[in-house]
Order: C-alpha cells, then sequence, then structure tokens
C-alpha cells in the first residue's frame, strides 16, 4: 500500500513509519521542514517538504495523488488560535476535499478522545480553539464518502508501548496512551479497511491492539 502520511515529522508519525515500513508499505512523509527529511527518511519514509498550511485542495491533491491512503497526523502544536483554526480545522479539511478529489478513498484521521459536537470545553479555557477545530474536522470527515476512520487517543504520552488498548466498546474513558500504542493502532487500522466509517476512542488497556479492532463494530 503507498500510504501518505501528512504531520511526518510529528512525534506520533516518526513511531508509524517503521511500523508501516515493516510491514512491507511505501511510505510518503510531508513536512515542512527541510532540515528534518533525513530524521524521516531515517525512520523508513519518502521524504516531501510540502507546507499543507499554505496549500490550496488542488496543491494537497497533487501530493495524493497516486497514494492508496492517507493519515492526518498534522498539528499546529497549540498556542496560537489563528494557527490552530488554519492547520487543524482549515487544511485538514481541505486534505480530506483533496483526497476525494485525487481518488485517494483510505482516510485515517488521528484526532482526540472527547472531540465531538460535545465535546464540552468552555469557550475561556485554552485548549477550546483546539477542541473545537478537532471537533469541525471531524465532523467534516463523517459527512464524506471517503472511507474514512478518525481515531481518538486519550491524552499522549512518552511512556514504552504496551501494545494493548481499551476502547469505548470496553468502556473506555479518558486516561492516557504512550505515543507508541497511538502508531501502532493507526498501522492496524489501515490494514483493516472494515474499519472505514468507524469512530474508535482508546487509551491504555488489557486488550492487544489487533484483537481490540477486530472486535470493534462497523457503522458502515
Amino acid at each position: 500500500m503507498r500510504i501518505l502520511v501528512i504531520g511526518g515529522h510529528g512525534k506520533v508519525a516518526r513511531l508509524l513509519h517503521p511500523l508501516l515500513a515493516a510491514r512491507g508499505h511505501d511510505v510518503t512523509a510531508v513536512i515542512r521542514n527541510a532540515d528534518h527529511a533525513a530524521d524521516v527518511d531515517g525512520d523508513g519514509a519518502r521524504p516531501l517538504v510540502a507546507d499543507v498550511e499554505s496549500l490550496d485542495t488542488d496543491g494537497i491533491a497533487e501530493l495524493l495523488r497516486g497514494h492508496d491512503a492517507v493519515v492526518w497526523s498534522a498539528g499546529a502544536g497549540g498556542g496560537d488560535p489563528r494557527r490552530t483554526d488554519a492547520v487543524d480545522r482549515d487544511a485538514a479539511i481541505r486534505s480530506m476535499d483533496a483526497a476525494a478529489a485525487a481518488g485517494v478513498n483510505r482516510y485515517v484521521m488521528v484526532s482526540y478522545f472527547g472531540a465531538g459536537p460535545d465535546h464540552g470545553v468552555p469557550e475561556g479555557d485554552p485548549f477550546f480553539t483546539y477542541a473545537a477545530a478537532k471537533s469541525a474536522a471531524d465532523a467534516h470527515l463523517e459527512g464524506t464518502d471517503l472511507a474514512w476512520t478518525i481515531l481518538r487517543p486519550s491524552r499522549l504520552t512518552d511512556d514504552a508501548a504496551t501494545g494493548a488498548i481499551e476502547t469505548s466498546r470496553t468502556g473506555a474513558t479518558k486516561g492516557s496512551v504512550p505515543r507508541g500504542d497511538v502508531a501502532r493502532v493507526v498501522a492496524e487500522t489501515l490494514e483493516r479497511p472494515g474499519l472505514g466509517g468507524s469512530v474508535i476512542e482508546f487509551n491504555t488497556g488489557p486488550t492487544p491492539i489487533a484483537d481490540e479492532l477486530d472486535a470493534t463494530p462497523t457503522t458502515r
């Protein structure tokens, strides 16, 4: 499978690339900074320097053309509400429209646990802009005809990956999850087209990732 990872120098993405490469996938990592090319190349991905914040839908479609799947793992990093809206909402939405235009049907979004119209973050909270931006992007993706999967991990940590999770299927509430396990969930999700149309909230838990995803009910 040819997979394009947007946000290719992020912490989750850099853990994802070697997992995908080890499974025989051809991985392209979209990065903003050319200085990061050697890093992602060492991870097993082909670096592609492009700024999705400034590209229009047609420009992003050109990046996507010829791929089988796209993973959105980009983000503005917080701190600047304008950039949060520009990247986490607007650029993400353009990438979805671009995927449809380029014929890339499989789309995996890395969101966050609790995103959605009832995210509950008050408007005065510093996290509000991010919550609203991610929720808007998720809602747009759900309204497309793409074979989308929205992954909503709990608070991310740099702890060692456990290889096991729990999801809302098994009563998961907000907790935490290592970034390495998020990367593993993305990799396993990409190999399960039956998860198209699914929203999966998860954190660290007792069930091996593959087993939990195999037990996840599909919505399409």
